[in-house]
């Protein structure tokens, strides 16, 4: 489809005022790569009067697919180990002997994106934690985008997605080949509670929360944003509970509460006492 010059400046305020997202200026590359099937499905003949009809017409099903196509997130298995290492060998062992009078952990995976990061969680509590099998472990995971939930929800992976964090042992536990893909099995697909959130909105129906990663986010959002969210999260979050953010992001003049603890090679953030 032919990239005549297109309103991308509208493109970036629909995204900012729907979901938070600060696409940077020179992004409108993303624009050309992913709204061009959009456009032509609908009956445009390029992505500029596709736009304008955007510009011209209330919000509905058209802009929310425009926003998920310039929402296109990174994610793989096992992301970046450091926040997985923490689980493994401090969190779940501290929650596990803390939380034994109630045998319950709630854990959230927020901007999920297609899954891969809880399957991942979900699949080191099988490794490395056979006593968590008779505890009630909730893993929630949301995305702003219904398309990605709808293949995270499904669990199936292409040879890349599965080649990028899994090791060949690990695949062959909990997945299975169908044609050029793989399912994950259903042990591990159960565990995880996928829905749609906006986490620039209310979080309606969250329990309390023992572990949230929210991982890769807040760099896409400004100030004030990062902020509300993270005034969410001191909200959410149990007082000795557990917050994972990306390897580039902190709560440092954005929110007062948290601290960064140190474990090891790990780091990750908790409230302050008091």
């Amino acid at each position: 489809m032919p990239s005549s010059s297109f309103d991308f400046e509208y493109l970036r305020e629909l995204v900012r005022q729907q979901s938070g997202v600060v696409l940077e200026p020179h992004k409108d590359y993303l624009a050309t790569l992913h709204l061009g099937k959009i456009a032509d499905q609908a009956g445009f003949e390029s992505i500029a009067p596709f736009v304008e009809s955007l510009k011209t017409t209330p919000f509905g099903d058209r802009h929310l697919q425009s926003i998920e196509a310039l929402l296109t997130g990174e994610t793989f298995f096992f992301r970046d180990r450091y926040p997985f290492e923490a689980l493994q060998t401090y969190v779940f062992p501290a929650l596990i002997q803390s939380r034994s009078d109630r045998r319950a952990i709630n854990i959230w995976s927020a901007a999920c994106s297609t899954g891969q990061e809880p399957y991942s969680i979900a699949m080191l509590i099988r490794d490395c934690f056979p006593e968590l099998s008779t505890w009630k472990i909730r893993l929630i995971a949301s995305d702003f985008s219904q398309k990605a939930l709808d293949q995270a929800q499904q669990g199936q992976y292409t040879n890349l997605e599965i080649s990028r964090g899994l090791s060949p042992a690990m695949r062959d536990r909990y997945f299975r080949p169908i044609g050029q893909s793989w399912q994950i099995v259903d042990e591990i697909r159960q565990m995880v509670e996928f829905r749609q959130l906006n986490l620039i909105r209310p979080w309606v129906a969250l329990p309390e929360l023992d572990i949230i990663f929210l991982r890769n986010v807040l760099i896409y959002f400004d100030v004030d944003k990062k902020q509300a969210v993270l005034d969410q999260v001191q909200r959410h979050l149990q007082p000795d509970g557990y917050l994972f953010l990306g390897g580039g992001e902190t709560t440092l003049h954005l929110n007062s509460r948290f601290e960064v603890i140190h474990n090891r090679t790990s780091l990750y953030h908790r409230l302050r006492s008091g």
